[in-house]
């Protein structure tokens, strides 16, 4: 594949793996569009808050930093057009903060982790310093501070034919301080024509420092029964193993859903396509979500009742039930995988579909809401037919501490692509960095007006608190604390954690 410029390939949906290549993700677009910000119930306020320059474009989801702003990467662009970091205030407005230059990586695809130390990690799908890859480069992991010091820890494709992994998704951080992640080709299983010969993928480890262990090569079973490349982030629940979905690949090489044990035993947990026309959906793309009832829930690119995607829900065994099936007006092929409001909703974005006008009569995306029962609610539907609304939505959404969430399109506005606030009526809330912890480990706290915190407690245990900033406490976990909800007292009332902090041994 040639290196990317400005425009991305926005390739179909594929129904055989080697009949198309997986589609891209964080694209910019340059078609100009004009919009109109529309589908606002009485409940809900949409809000544009900026449209992108040149400098930033193409957004993958944002992350919340200690100061209270939002941080995220584009793309595409930059002084190098290899792409970027850069912060936003919660009002709109763009600091940019690093401009990647190849060799660093190009392509910063994954979203950012804001990680224990306080800096933040994510992958780039292209660029870096190896030669065993194409001209394109292979991909990096790196790490940047909040002020935009970037150090690149890994490139990937160290070594002939890429048994380390090529093209890496995104990152998350678990409870023992690694990384674990996924790359979307290579492996030591590069003899399939299902992945053109490049690799099918692969699940990886890697410390702060960046020492890299491969967990499992996709494909090491026959037709990659056991899934072909790996899309989004993976999640680790409380049994301590990591789940995921592939694009492609598995019984009837349409995607699968997966566990993987922290010393890499795969189990292949469901095939999609498994249904006659595909109704359970096929190319899971967006990664998956551990919901707080315990079980998995995800987005397919296509397939459902009417071939435009789906939302679903999976059991920890692998029992999968389609909670709703796309149909253009409510949207049409998800991307972005989905978030977990302070409500129990989940929420999300589709590509396309909504309104029958503009985006050349396929519609330009929605966010929407979803119960866990599988009721849909359209939230906004995108119109950028007339003056300033965005299209081509590529982003998952972040519920920031403020109740609010957050997103961004990659085209409209003016052409390349938009940031957007929704408002449902959620309130504020505290959110822990880590997630869980022993007693006696640092945990920080993020939230909005805590300069005003009169105490804090974990699941009713009272604990000792230093207060860094309105947006920002330092704490440890109590002696005595239990697993259970956070609780910061402020002037304006109690904040509760956005999920049940977990108390380790």
């Amino acid at each position: 594949m040639s290196r990317p410029l400005i425009s991305a390939i926005l390739a179909a949906p594929k129904r055989k793996m080697n009949s198309t290549s997986k589609i891209m993700k964080f694209g910019c677009l340059t078609l100009v569009f004009i919009a109109v910000a529309a589908n606002s119930s009485p409940a809900q306020k949409y809000e544009k808050l900026a449209n992108f320059n040149i400098t930033e474009c193409c957004a993958s989801s944002f992350v919340q930093g200690l100061d209270g702003n939002f941080f995220t990467t584009g793309a595409l662009e930059g002084a190098n057009f290899d792409g970027t970091v850069f912060r936003m205030t919660p009002s709109g407005g763009f600091t940019l903060l690093y401009s990647f230059d190849f060799s660093d990586g190009s392509d910063p695809g994954g979203p950012l982790v804001l990680a224990t130390d306080g800096n933040f990690y994510s992958t780039t799908r292209l660029g870096g310093t190896s030669s065993n890859c194409s001209t394109d480069g292979c991909g990096t992991v790196f790490r940047v501070s909040p002020t935009g010091a970037l150090t690149t820890l890994y490139a990937f494709c160290s070594q002939a034919n890429c048994p380390d992994g090529a093209w890496p998704e995104g990152l998350i951080q678990a409870p023992d301080g690694n990384f674990y992640g996924t790359t979307e080709n290579g492996g030591a299983n590069n003899n399939s024509v299902v992945c053109n010969y490049n690799g099918c993928g692969t699940v990886f480890e890697i410390t702060p420092s960046g020492t890299l262990t491969t967990l499992h090569s996709f494909c090491n079973l026959a037709d990659c029964a056991d899934g072909a490349e790996p899309a989004g982030t993976l999640v680790q629940a409380v049994d301590g193993n990591f789940y995921g979905v592939t694009y492609g690949g598995g019984a009837f090489e349409q995607g699968t859903a997966f566990k993987l044990t922290p010393n890499g035993k795969l189990t292949t947990l469901y095939s999609f396509c498994s249904k006659a026309t595909c109704t359970d959906g096929y190319a899971p793309n967006g990664g998956i979500v551990l919901a707080t009832d315990g079980n998995l829930y995800g987005t397919t690119y296509g397939g459902g009742a009417f071939k435009e995607g789906t939302v679903f829900k999976l059991t920890p065994n692998g029992k999968l039930t389609t909670l709703h099936s796309f149909h253009n007006t409510d949207g049409e092929s998800p991307l972005a995988g989905l978030v977990q409001g302070t409500d129990g909703n989940l929420y999300g974005t589709t590509r396309l579909g909504g309104s029958l006008r503009g985006c050349q009569f396929a519609g330009c995306g929605t966010v929407f809401q979803i119960t866990p029962t599988g009721t849909l609610t359209t939230l906004h539907r995108f119109l950028p037919a007339d003056g300033g609304d965005g299209a081509d939505v590529f982003a998952g959404v972040m519920q920031a501490t403020d109740g609010s969430f957050y997103g961004s399109t990659s085209s409209g506005g003016y052409s390349i692509g938009i940031v957007y606030k929704l408002s449902v009526g959620l309130s504020p809330f505290v959110e822990t960095v880590p997630t869980s912890g022993r007693v006696g480990t640092k945990v920080r706290i993020l939230g909005n007006n805590l300069a005003s915190a009169t105490s804090i407690s974990f699941n009713g245990t009272s604990g000792t608190f230093t207060i860094i900033s309105g947006t920002y406490i330092e704490t440890t976990v109590p002696a005595d604390a239990t697993t259970g909800t956070v609780e910061v007292t402020t002037s304006g009332g109690t904040l509760k954690s956005n999920v049940v902090f977990r108390v380790t041994q």
